[in-house]
């Protein structure tokens, strides 16, 4: 296959297999051959690797804390081209932090080492405050010979600290120019060019990710479209009032906010960036930009502060004396800064392009969805536009590295397409067989592979008022319910159990007194819950959800009300998807010709699924929760799960032998008692360990930290099967556009099951990229996978196969089941909690500097109140068999 821009028209093979050659997982074997070409664009764009050795600095700053990267940027330009131009020509290139990257030796003499006193100057005017000075420490650490890229992309070089370095220089080198010009965040650097106001506060920017990534036989630049949340900028004063939806300064005042309302204000604004404006000579004078901690309680006529001379002033009345700053608005709260100082917010603006690093507030998803959302033909086209902002060909820090960028076109690659695989359906199908197409089937005519045992007795609970949801109308919801459930096998009969509840019912009592009167009327528990909630009824959902899973151990269906009022029987087909495998049932399983390597009765394999999610940004001290999930069946079809809580933002689990141990045990006993393979065959002879949530540079740790956990419970549990690792990423930028329409989806997107493992891989690792699944909206994103011990087309057709067996949907995912299903376990994971208690999983207020000892015992507290599943759950979870508890209705 043939590359785009530098090394096109050269064979791409596989790389040399030198002996000295070490990595991370496995040496690639072999290419894949599978499937049907199909030639693509990427997002990725050739460039050349400087010629001459470049010089690493530290840059450290000794008397001073971590200060942000925008501050750290301006002190380095004050220093390049004011307090020391002679030495820094040409300019070197800053990552922000510690890293400085020069082509050329800085005369620092035999120490390689010097230090400087930078003082920012810009927007101050004469007679005003002294400027800050800050100290900047520079010392040689490294010189980077470029050679060792050319040698690491031909695969004849290990990925070792050079290479990284190497990588790391030269993202730095492209960065610069536009981390100069613009607000910047990591990768990512945004412009007003194309914004959107979505009230609250916030607006959104486009911007522009870039990447160096090395190739096999060329380094590549990824680029991609990216969004960022800006708070507006402006005066203070009506940022908070937009977030609020207020309409005067009146109503920041004690007393005519609620406490809730404080505290999400004081959220969102904590760790802004204002500017203070002060009158000085020459006029009003630009402050250097003060951080904000927190908000007074009380107005600055009211905030009393002591004076060094003794005794005490208002706020108000300072800035009155010292100032002669009457204020209009002495009532309202006054900001403190990281200094201490409270000033008014009437006297502070917020600096135009300044991120908002926080969780975006839930009701303006759907807008931030809408502006990043785009079709494959207009995110190319905005990519390629892109580089005209990125302008390499101009930038004075990619020539004098010698980077020269191909910017004619993006990367062309020969893709392929995979054969999709046969999925299995039950008796009385009209179709047993069906082959998905582009990732989508549908149920028409269809029966579960498995139905759940009959369900004779069920509640329907709604949670809206009789006005708005009339008898009725639940008898109707309740008839397309039972046909939905019958149409695919599952045998089903209405129910003489309904009850209506309001949001402000005691959801719990309310379900058990519904169960003890199926148990009057029905002669026995509910076997289920249809629960119907109304518009914003996420609090109800939560409870609902505990008292099924935690509490009482009942399988439960939410639908929302709006959707099941006008619903067609599409939609009581997916809800049935649902219901089907909560209680025990098979939808569909692969026909065992499209996963030989799972259904080989001599190698008896689990296939697992890991996963580890953080709290929101902003929530420090929150903990971490992880999940496995693994199945017990030889169709690879029953899944049980298992998740815990552990240390805020640590990325591997903790706990994974004894998740292992109990996933292991229960397919063991499946085996043994249920599916009747005895001895030594009811034990997995291999595993299959897809992890989710993994970076590029944590792959050792998974090696060294989680595998060893896994085979300890392998070990205890005497049996020795064979393990492979895959690493699934979806954190990255690589996108795949088909290069004519005729080869497009009707989204505009590549088909499903289109994979590249050549030209845009690892030189030397074992990895593939695959999209799964069919578009929708946007352009679709392919999963990423690191592998090990398999074949290329062997692991590329398992992988592409579990992506269709997601059971709550006919429609290819994004990645393969398992994985799919543990990130749902860890969602869910926040209702282990009993909502009767006050479970701060989002944070009340910033959170940032929480200390270790404080942090410690947020995590002990979160993991007593964690309460693990009811036993009669624990078999499949919510995927899961039910068995009646009949002593929880006594």
């Amino acid at each position: 296959m043939r590359g785009g821009g530098p090394g096109a028209g050269i064979e791409i093979g596989l790389p040399s297999a030198n002996s000295h050659i070490t990595t991370v997982g496995v040496k690639r074997p072999n290419f894949g051959t599978g499937g049907r070409e199909l030639p693509i664009f990427v997002n990725s764009f050739a460039t050349t690797i400087p010629e001459g050795v470049i010089h690493h600095y530290d840059v450290i700053s000794p008397s001073e804390k971590t200060l942000p990267a925008r501050l750290n940027m301006d002190i380095i330009k004050q220093l390049q081209t004011k307090v020391a131009s002679s030495i820094f020509t040409p300019r070197a290139v800053y990552d922000g932090r510690k890293n400085m990257f020069a082509v050329r030796e800085l005369p620092f003499g035999e120490t390689h080492t010097c230090e400087f006193e930078v003082s920012l100057t810009e927007g101050r005017s004469e007679g005003s405050r002294a400027p800050k000075v800050y100290k900047v420490r520079l010392n040689k650490v490294a010189e980077i010979n470029p050679e060792v890229l050319k040698r690491f992309i031909y695969g004849e070089q290990s990925h070792d600290n050079n290479v990284l370095t190497a990588i790391t220089a030269l993202n730095v080198v492209i960065r610069m120019e536009p981390t100069m010009k613009y607000p910047f965040n990591v990768r990512s650097f945004f412009t007003d060019r194309e914004t959107k106001d979505i009230g609250g506060g916030i607006q959104l920017w486009r911007g522009y990710f870039q990447s160096v990534r090395p190739g096999i036989r060329q380094m590549l630049i990824n680029i991609d479209i990216s969004t960022a949340t800006m708070y507006r900028g402006g005066p203070l004063i009506r940022l908070c009032l937009e977030f609020l939806r207020k309409d005067h300064p009146n109503n920041l005042v004690k007393g005519a906010l609620h406490d809730r309302d404080f505290l999400r204000l004081q959220r969102f604004i904590s760790g802004i960036r204002v500017i203070t404006a002060q009158p000085g000579e020459g006029g009003q004078v630009s402050q250097t930009p003060r951080v904000i901690k927190r908000l007074t309680r009380i107005g600055a006529r009211d905030e009393m502060f002591n004076l060094r001379e003794g005794g005490s002033m208002s706020v108000a009345d300072y800035f009155k004396k010292s100032h002669n700053r009457t204020l209009q608005y002495p009532d309202v709260f006054c900001a403190e800064v990281g200094s201490g100082a409270k000033i008014p917010l009437e006297l502070c603006t917020v600096p135009t392009g300044q991120i908002m690093r926080k969780q975006i507030p839930p009701e303006k998803t759907k807008d931030v969805l809408e502006f990043a959302t785009k079709r494959p033909r207009e995110r190319l086209e905005s990519i390629k536009n892109g580089l005209t902002v990125l302008a390499y060909s101009q930038s004075d820090y990619v020539r004098q590295f010698g980077m020269n960028v191909e910017t004619s076109g993006p990367l062309k690659v020969q893709a392929r397409v995979l054969k999709p695989p046969t999925l299995r359906y039950g008796v009385g199908s009209k179709q047993p067989t069906i082959v998905p197409s582009n990732g989508s089937w549908n149920m028409v005519d269809k029966r579960f592979y498995k139905p759940t045992n009959p369900i004779s007795r069920w509640v329907l609970a709604i949670f809206e008022s009789q006005q708005r949801f009339p008898a009725a109308l639940a008898t109707e919801v309740m008839r397309g319910f039972v046909e939905g459930c019958k149409e695919v096998g599952i045998k089903i009969e209405p129910t003489r159990v309904v009850r209506y509840g309001t949001g402000h019912t005691k959801i719990r009592e309310f379900l058990k007194n519904a169960g003890m009167e199926c148990v009057r009327d029905m002669q026995g528990p509910p076997q289920l819950y249809v629960v119907i909630l109304p518009e914003g009824g996420n609090e109800i959902y939560t409870e609902v959800k505990y008292f099924g899973d935690v509490e009482m151990g009942v399988p439960t269906q939410c639908m929302k009300s709006i959707k099941c009022a006008k619903a067609k029987s599409q939609y009581y087909a997916n809800v049935s998807l649902k219901v089907n495998v909560k209680m025990g049932g098979i939808n569909t399983v692969p026909d065992p010709s499209s996963v030989s390597v799972l259904t080989d009765p001599h190698m008896p394999t689990i296939v697992m699924g890991a996963d580890v999610i953080h709290p929101a940004p902003g929530s420090d001290g929150r903990p971490s929760f992880t999940a496995l999930v693994g199945n017990v069946d030889s169709d690879t079809a029953k899944y049980i799960a298992d998740s815990r809580v552990q240390t805020s933002r640590q990325e591997m689990i903790a706990d994974l032998y004894d998740m292992s141990t109990h996933i292991l045990g229960m397919y063991i006993r499946y085996r043994a008692n249920v599916e009747r393979k005895q001895g030594i065959t009811s034990n997995p002879k291999r595993i299959i360990f897809y992890r989710d949530g993994v970076s590029e540079g944590q792959f050792k740790q998974v090696l060294e930290q989680e595998l060893p956990l896994l085979k300890k419970a392998c070990a205890d549990l005497n049996i020795d099967p064979k393990i492979t690792i895959i690493v699934v990423g979806k954190r990255h930028h690589v996108r795949f556009f088909p290069q004519s329409e005729r080869d497009a989806d009707r989204s505009g997107n590549c088909p499903a099951g289109t994979v590249v493992d050549r030209e845009i891989a690892h030189p030397t690792e074992f990895d593939f990229y695959l999209q799964s699944h069919g578009g929708l909206l946007g352009t679709s994103r392919p999963a990423h996978y690191s592998e090990n011990k398999f074949s290329a087309d062997a692991l590329q057709s398992l992988s592409f196969a579990l992506c269709h067996v997601y059971a709550r949907s006919t429609r290819s995912v994004s990645i393969p089941a398992p994985v799919y299903y543990a990130d749902i376990v860890c969602s869910r994971a926040k209702n282990h909690f009993d909502p009767s208690d006050q479970w701060d999983l989002i944070g009340s207020e910033d959170t940032a500097s929480v200390d270790t000892s404080k942090a410690k015992d947020s995590l002990d507290k979160f993991q007593r109140g964690f309460k693990p599943l009811h036993n009669t759950q624990k078999t499949l979870m919510y995927f899961s068999l039910w068995t009646a508890h009949l002593a929880i209705w006594k």
